[in-house]
């Protein structure tokens, strides 16, 4: 496990390419073994697992725990082919966009089939492990065709959906011809957001902004990869072609739109 450490605002503009990918792009998550990033951001850890056989949430020495979930909780989303969860011996089959929140004080956590994107905060107190299924979430439509925009949202992780601490989780699908994921964009002070792009061809790409708002940078992104925005950044993008995202938040509060709007006017 990978160990990154916050950054302020007024670091960045001396960031070269380079560096920026360095401090906020996650790539190679999909190994066969459970591989990732603890970001000081909000102490996030961000991990993936593509199992050939079974893999093993282990307890990674950054954590300095006895087992990961001991002051954690985690959502697990499959965005591969269909797969199995076991959660302290209890099998959950997971179907492509299925989502599952596994609570502070599980033990045991193993991966079968399909390709798990895992994220994870700390918790005060257990919430129970619990499946959601894509065709069970309500989508929420948002955006138009007009302004590439036109896109469904499922919320997984969230005050009227399944409970945590901390963690707020869910899926976006852009519709074909549409390829901004948000756009005004936002930011929201008292939150890090991570943005997993996934569904995207291997030749595509996307272009996502980050950054303050008056001084924004960009980062040229694959399909699979992810990006830690921190609170203080904007976190917007647009694809060469359409495409999903796995957006998770951890911080202050669970508020789903607790946003701090930025007209298009404001960016630079």
């Amino acid at each position: 496990m990978e160990v990154r450490h916050a950054t302020a605002p007024d670091q960045i503009r001396h960031f070269d390419t380079a560096e920026l990918r360095k401090r906020y792009l996650v790539e190679g998550l999909f190994g066969p073994e459970v591989d990732g990033v603890y970001t000081h951001q909000d102490r996030m850890v961000v991990a993936g697992v593509k199992p050939v056989t079974r893999s093993r949430l282990a307890a990674f020495d950054p954590l300095r725990s006895r087992y990961f979930l001991e002051r954690r909780e985690l959502g697990v989303i499959n965005i591969g082919d269909p797969g199995v969860v076991t959660v302290d011996g209890t099998p959950y089959e997971m179907d492509r966009k299925d989502c599952l929140y596994v609570g502070m004080g599980t033990e045991d956590v193993t991966f079968e089939g399909g390709t798990f994107y895992l994220v994870s905060a700390p918790a005060h107190e257990r919430h129970p492990t619990t499946h959601a299924r894509l065709k069970d979430v309500e989508p929420v439509r948002l955006g138009a065709q007009e302004g590439s925009n036109d896109r469904t949202i499922y919320k997984y992780v969230h005050l009227d959906g399944i409970h945590s601490c901390q963690l707020v989780m869910g899926v976006t699908v852009l519709e074909p011809g549409s390829m901004w994921n948000t756009m005004p964009c936002h930011t929201h002070d008292r939150r890090t957001e991570v943005y997993l792009y996934f569904d995207l061809p291997p030749q595509e790409r996307v272009i996502h902004l980050m950054g303050r708002p008056d001084e924004t940078r960009n980062l040229v992104v694959a399909n699979e990869q992810a990006v830690i925005s921190p609170s203080w950044s904007v976190h917007c993008g647009f694809g060469t072609r359409s495409y999903a995202f796995v957006w998770a938040m951890a911080g202050e509060n669970q508020a789903f739109d607790d946003m701090d709007q930025v007209s298009i006017g404001e960016m630079r």
